[in-house]
């Protein structure tokens, strides 16, 4: 799940639930954890979108139980890892805000994901390691050939649970890098809006309910 060149994709490993990207070559403190995909297709796109949603989820419904009447359902990052993509970083957070109502993207502490950048010949992508440690990396190269703000908001739409569909069409904010470098459509469409409504009301409703018997026991 992720946004990477498709002649640079490497191939995924481990579980396949944690990672989304777009690439060029990375730091070693910039390696994906186990699970790993990029923004163009790779073996394990769909189960790596699952895993890293999965593992938010989890990090803000335990937040949650500790305050549950907090008024809103809401993600938190940290973006001082990408200093070079705050302004894309931003504009993306605008865009989701803008377009759902039941969870919404905040940049503070305690985040429940962070944004990295550098480069690694995989691509840009989102990565978790299953316990709660979830990124997106943002890499240099990519972002020079693809529209950043549309790898951005892609990748960051992973945290949100959406899967990769490289087959779809540019007015699809997950085809990622299937229509190539020229498409620069930053917005989910009608779709890709109403997926993450309705998983952010029942699946952070099942969330919440396991959290809080964890809490309470």
């Amino acid at each position: 799940m992720s946004f990477s060149l498709s002649a640079r994709s490497a191939v995924a490993v481990g579980l396949g639930v944690a990672a989304l990207g777009f690439g060029t070559i990375a730091p070693a403190s910039a390696a994906p954890a186990p699970d790993h995909a990029g923004y163009v297709a790779t073996s394990s796109d769909s189960d790596a979108s699952k895993a890293f949603f999965q593992a938010v989820l989890k990090s803000v419904a335990e937040k949650r139980a500790e305050n549950p009447s907090a008024a809103a359902v809401t993600v938190t990052y940290d973006a001082s890892g990408a200093p070079a993509f705050s302004a894309q970083i931003a504009r993306s957070t605008e865009i989701w805000n803008g377009s759902v109502s039941n969870v919404k993207l905040q940049e503070g502490s305690n985040a429940d994901f962070t944004y990295r950048e550098g480069n690694d010949p995989r691509g840009s992508y989102a990565s978790t390691d299953g316990h709660g440690n979830g990124y997106i990396f943002l890499d240099y190269q990519q972002n020079q050939e693809y529209d950043s703000t549309r790898v951005t908001a892609h990748e960051t739409g992973h945290v949100l649970g959406l899967p990769d569909h490289y087959e779809g069409p540019c007015s699809e904010l997950m085809s990622g890098g299937g229509p190539g470098p020229s498409c620069t459509n930053s917005q989910p469409d009608a779709n890709e809006r109403a997926k993450v409504e309705q998983l952010w009301a029942n699946g952070f409703a099942a969330a919440m309910d396991k959290a809080l018997h964890k809490a309470h026991r």
